[in-house]
């Protein structure tokens, strides 16, 4: 995933932290507000995959994105996610769509943040972005409001 966002000319800066397991003790432990902490939800749909992306400070409302993009919408499971993303530490699923070749959904509320943060693919570093930085990331990708707070 580095080599990607240094081939697209992302900038960010590498947040090393304590290992944790869950978005919402990444924040903690990063002193980062949920709200900014983007989180990547792997969703079975039409045949393949893609990543719904929201604040760790939200759960995911699966009936409003199935409104949007049709019923064959699900979540995908443990091992079809370790599968996906076989170079990540299980459950650090990044926000980068297109590194592996999945489209994405950017929830609202993720994308008016000043800054955000996404997990490099382990459980021990966060990658903050600008505002900006995250909107070429993410450039292109539909967006809605599918999302909850916690």
């Amino acid at each position: 995933m580095h080599r990607y966002l240094a081939a697209e000319n992302i900038e960010y800066a590498e947040i090393p932290h304590t290992l944790t397991m869950s978005s919402a003790r990444t924040a903690q432990a990063c002193h980062v507000s949920g709200d900014h902490l983007a989180k990547a939800i792997v969703l079975r749909h039409d045949g393949g995959y893609m990543l719904a992306v929201v604040p760790a400070s939200h759960h995911l409302n699966l009936p409003d994105l199935k409104e949007r993009l049709g019923e064959d919408l699900a979540m995908a499971n443990e091992s079809e996610i370790n599968r996906l993303f076989a170079d990540c530490a299980p459950g650090a699923v990044p926000a980068v769509g297109r590194c592996y070749g999945l489209d994405l959904i950017v929830d609202d509320s993720i994308q008016a943040q000043p800054e955000v943060y996404i997990e490099a693919g382990d459980h021990e570093t966060l990658l903050q972005l600008t505002h900006a930085q995250f909107a070429r990331l993410t450039a292109n990708a539909p967006h809605g409001r599918f999302s909850r707070h916690d």
